[in-house]
């Protein structure tokens, strides 16, 4: 049987390999949204609520990966609440070569920041989100949020950004994320935040692991949102672990 063209055994790869694999388009002249999600061979986003449970070392050593290549790590807040979300903690040297090789990363090594979207600014001041040595994290939220909850997450050490009216769109997440310059965009989810950048058109390219795993119960897909919009998507690599991790990257042909 011949082997596809794009199909890759991790094992003959080496951590470089995978930087240029993941690499973001040289110098992006607009925001460049990439979503990163696992999930089990029937469906499942998650394991009782968490995506932990369907992690493999295959899956984290390419989110790692990810995070080292990103400027910004958007995440929605239902999803930095179930996942405890904290600052982004990366390796600084790897970051300063990868943005001296037009890859991604940082000059200085600083990590990316966290993004965290909330259309009402419900986010708790005290959580690892604000407590945790790292990045200021964002807030995107909107004009009508409370008053009194964007003070308190200014007042605990966010950056509170309003990006729409009463929802957080996609346009006003990008424009966001345009002024701030970041540019390698990431999102970690969750399935509403990306249902909502599909129906938008605004999902680049999508990163899927398929964990070798069956979990049935109820739990959600990576993406979900109240209308259909299909998008047709380019496989760009397939890579496959021993465990039978299957590592995917797709993009959207305009994007190519």
């Amino acid at each position: 049987m011949q082997r596809m063209p794009n199909a890759i055994q991790l094992t003959e790869l080496t951590h470089d390999d995978l930087l240029a694999l993941y690499a973001y388009p040289a110098g992006p002249a607009e925001p460049w949204i990439r979503v990163n999600f696992v999930s089990s061979i029937d469906g499942a986003v998650s394991v009782d609520g968490r995506s932990g449970g369907l992690g493999t070392p295959a899956d984290k050593k390419v989110f790692r990966i990810l995070r080292d290549l990103a400027d910004v790590v958007v995440v929605g807040a239902g999803t930095a609440r179930a996942e405890n979300y904290g600052a982004a903690h990366t390796d600084s040297q790897l970051r300063i070569r990868l943005h001296h090789h037009g890859f991604g990363g940082d000059a200085a090594g600083a990590p990316p920041r966290i993004a965290v979207v909330t259309a009402t600014a419900t986010l708790d001041p005290s959580s690892r989100l604000f407590t945790d040595t790292g990045a200021r994290p964002i807030i995107l939220t909107t004009a009508a949020a409370p008053e009194d909850r964007k003070a308190a997450l200014t007042a605990a050490g966010g950056q509170v950004i309003e990006a729409g009216d009463t929802s957080v769109t996609a346009g006003g997440l990008r424009k966001a994320l345009e002024e701030l310059g970041m540019r390698r965009v990431l999102c970690e989810g969750g399935p509403a935040l990306f249902g909502d950048l599909i129906v938008a058109e605004a999902v680049d390219e999508l990163c899927l692991t398929l964990s070798p795993m069956l979990v049935a119960g109820t739990e959600r897909r990576i993406a979900m949102s109240p209308n259909a919009m299909p998008t047709p998507m380019t496989c760009r690599h397939l890579i496959f672990d021993q465990d039978g991790t299957i590592l995917t990257r797709w993009v959207r042909p305009h994007t190519l």
